[in-house]
């Protein structure tokens, strides 16, 4: 079908079926000249032979967007990313942000949480609340929330080898709220093989892991519906020093691992697929990253539906989170942030982004000030209703550029997933160190890069100053940690012990057999059983996850 065949074809089919009014954007879409935008650009005539190729918004295989009216429809989802402190601080910092226009939830949690400890314990010394929030029972899940309507509001928590008890007090949360789990809207990183691979904050072994995750598919398709079991993570990888095509490629192949443990467990692709997200990194070079979503969704698009035989258009698409890249910021000239972030997000935004998180400019140096997360925020405002870059879908397609770096990023990604499969599958590549070393050889050769200064970072090994560093960050004081431990100690003494005792020796049972965990875990945190006591009953199951040494 020629380009022109196809533009008939949307004028005269989907335009009729699909509005993109919406009170949240404008009656007409034109620049300040008064000249109008079109919904899509397709071009007229004799076409370059690698436009035909393209296709529509809304349309397999998806490079120009997963909808047929994306941003016209609506904006992305301007979800920051914040936890700090206690609970209570950060219902604070939440409660601001959804007052400044934020459009959704995002919750970071601190280390202890996600390595399954309590803060009362001797692993978290000096790590309560420091990275984000500290939640250790349902009370302080209770009080993260508390205002916050659950039925309403989509959250997004990064979280991973122990997102099934997160989930689990999230849904009891909501529950107290009396909000049905069918309601609750968010996604749950639950992306356990890039912690092995360029993260670190893993606790069970691979295929317990990956028992756990499945588990949490089956059990959110029957009573979460509307929940995203997963958030298939590129982001960490390109902050570990990953190349663009290598985040590409290591997401793919693990979201590939996923699917397969999943459709081992008994599900069926189109039982689970459409509730699969992805959360990628947005870096400085703007039309490589523009190229590099385009180029992610088309190669899913594929595997779905060649690979996997998924029937269902939404198990295709890949729907994805984006976050500007906290390793570009830096800590000298922290106002050079501001602009990197610019760049990166308007990247995210001309690639297609479900939702996005943009950096503050003080990151470098501490937890951002409420000055700082505005100014970020406000980078998504200024881009979504200023810049026309959301007011036409796909705009920089046909451009040379990117469609060639488009395709090349696709070739060099398929090689890397041709590799993985090669060597087993995602699990049996990262056992073997292989993303690892990729991993590390890229951030090693980026690195000498900056030092012989053939890449410039601006303020840093070019156009230098001297200067002070800033005063007014944000630093958590030790008083925070004394607080999360007396609170754990209360919830402990106050709660029914044997009725804790009871759920976890269940929990304990059901681990050792096949049965799907999540209502055990569910059920121990409507019992006020503590995260490291949950995780800590797995853990004596499963064991612990042992570093893959790569020489």
């Amino acid at each position: 079908m020629s380009i022109r065949d196809q533009k008939g074809r949307w004028e005269s089919t989907t335009v009729k079926k699909v509005t993109d009014r919406n009170p949240e954007r404008k009656a007409k879409f034109e620049t300040t000249s008064d000249l109008e935008l079109e919904r899509v650009f397709t071009p007229e005539g004799d076409a370059p032979a690698y436009m035909e190729t393209l296709g529509l918004p809304g349309e397999y295989p998806y490079t120009r967007g997963v909808q047929p009216t994306m941003y016209r429809g609506r904006f992305w989802t301007m979800r920051q990313y914040a936890g700090f402190g206690t609970a209570k601080e950060s219902n604070e910092r939440y409660r601001y942000l959804l007052g400044a226009g934020q459009t959704g939830l995002s919750v970071a949690f601190d280390l202890p949480t996600q390595m399954g400890y309590d803060s009362d314990g001797p692993m978290a010394d000096g790590e309560v609340g420091k990275v984000g929030v500290a939640i250790d029972t349902l009370a302080d899940m209770e009080i993260l929330f508390d205002q916050i309507p659950l039925d309403k509001v989509s959250t997004s928590m990064t979280i991973n080898a122990s997102a099934a008890v997160l989930l689990a007090m999230y849904i009891a949360v909501a529950e107290k709220q009396g909000v049905s789990s069918d309601k609750v809207m968010g996604t749950i990183q639950n992306d356990i093989l890039k912690e092995y691979m360029a993260r670190g904050t893993y606790i069970y072994p691979p295929q317990e892991s990956m028992r756990i995750i499945t588990d949490i598919f089956a059990y959110c398709k029957d009573h979460v519906p509307k929940w995203n079991t997963i958030s298939i993570s590129g982001y960490h990888i390109r902050e570990a020093g990953s190349s663009a095509v290598q985040e590409v490629a290591f997401t793919l192949a693990d979201g590939i691992a996923y699917v397969e443990a999943a459709i081992k467990a008994g599900l069926d692709v189109d039982e689970f697929a459409p509730r699969l997200a992805f959360f990628f990194n947005a870096h400085n070079n703007l039309f490589e990253e523009v190229a590099k979503f385009r180029a992610a969704r088309r190669i899913w698009a594929k595997v779905m539906k060649e690979r996997f035989g998924a029937k269902n258009p939404k198990s295709q698409m890949l729907r994805f989170h984006t976050q500007t890249a906290g390793c570009t910021l830096t800590a000298q000239q922290p106002d050079n942030n501001i602009m990197r972030v610019t760049i990166q997000a308007l990247a995210a935004v001309l690639g297609g982004t479900q939702s996005l998180h943009t950096n503050s400019r003080d990151e470098a140096l501490a937890l951002p000030t409420e000055d700082s997360v505005r100014i970020a925020l406000r980078t998504q405002q200024v881009i979504a209703h200023e810049s026309g870059a959301a007011d036409s879908i796909d705009p920089l397609a046909g451009s040379y550029m990117v469609e060639s770096l488009t395709d090349q990023i696709e070739a060099k990604a398929l090689e890397y997933i041709q590799k993985i499969d090669d060597l087993g599958g995602a699990t049996e590549a990262i056992s073997r160190g292989f993303q690892q070393k990729e991993i590390q050889d890229s951030a090693f050769a980026y690195q000498k890069a900056i030092e012989s200064e053939d890449q410039v970072i601006v303020g840093v090994n070019k156009f230098t100053v001297e200067e002070e560093p800033p005063k007014d960050l944000l630093k958590i004081k030790p008083e925070v940690e004394i607080a999360q431990k007396k609170a754990i100690a209360e919830v402990k003494g106050s709660r029914d012990q044997a009725a804790v005792q009871e759920k976890l020796a269940a929990l304990k049972q059901a681990s050792q057999g096949t049965d799907n965990l999540m209502p055990y875990i569910l059920d121990a945190v409507k019992a006020y059983a503590s995260l490291g006591e949950i995780c800590d009953v797995m853990r004596d199951v499963f064991g612990e996850h042992q570093e893959t040494v790569v020489l």
